[in-house]
């Protein structure tokens, strides 16, 4: 890139959800997207849903939707949500792009652990979204944590033209263990890239595994820019620039 973006408002949100209920969880998304006050606002892994692996896949024509898409155009926001997603015979775990012109697919899930195998398929390709001049590297929870990944995710930004990444996005959910594995590999990843590291995770119960919270927002230098506690309901918000 010739010029550097503007700075960018980041919001990672970890809302108190219930297990498979769409229609209760789109309108919970659009409150939080309302309260954030961010240009980016992300969710947590299977968000729509709740991390219920029993849970229906997620249309995305589904009207509960349209409350998110609705917010977003009030707000200018984009939302990034997880949700399961049947596309032919196979279904998958997705991250959801919104705006206020509807709903797409923004990434798959490239790395299901052994449990998640059982229902979804894993992605092949990894995703850069493209903001406001702004690379954002996509992940799904324990994506974030296979050493691969990003790695894979930086030779793909610069194989399509893009040079690299400013960010790593992820929609997440850790439990008291992964966590410690978290907070050592996301700053490791931060400075490694010299990139901003956003991860949006699960807080409070409605979910088939416990949960922490603490969604997060590392700098380039490794240092926390902001963090919740475990508590649901919580949103954090950083400013990213270079």
């Amino acid at each position: 890139m010739n010029e550097r973006p503007a700075p960018l408002t980041v919001a990672a949100a970890q809302p108190e959800l219930r297990p498979g209920d769409l229609a209760f969880n789109a309108p919970v998304h659009a409150e939080a997207i309302r309260a954030a006050g961010a240009r980016l606002v992300v969710f947590p892994e299977l968000s729509l849903s709740s991390y219920v692996l029993a849970a229906p896949a997620v249309a995305l024509d589904d009207p509960a939707l349209d409350a998110i898409v609705a917010a977003c155009a009030e707000t200018g926001a984009v939302a990034l949500a997880g949700a399961p997603l049947k596309e032919g015979d196979a279904e998958c775990i997705a991250m959801l792009r919104f705006d206020g012109g509807g709903v797409e697919v923004a990434y798959r899930k490239m790395h299901p652990d052994e449990e998640e195998s059982r229902r979804f398929r894993a992605a092949a390709d990894p995703a850069v979204l493209e903001l406001d001049g702004w690379r954002l590297g996509l992940a799904i929870c324990r994506d974030s944590m296979m050493f691969e990944h990003a790695p894979a995710v930086a030779e793909f930004a610069k194989r399509s033209g893009i040079g690299g990444i400013d960010a790593y996005v992820a929609g997440s959910l850790f439990t008291s263990k992964g966590l410690v594995r978290r907070d050592k590999r996301m700053p490791q990843l931060a400075r490694g890239y010299g990139m901003w590291v956003v991860q949006a995770c699960f807080a409070g119960p409605g979910t088939d595994l416990e949960t922490t919270g603490n969604s997060a927002v590392w700098a380039p230098d490794g240092s926390v820019a902001a963090r919740a506690d475990e508590r649901p309901g919580r949103i954090v918000k950083a400013e990213l620039r270079f």
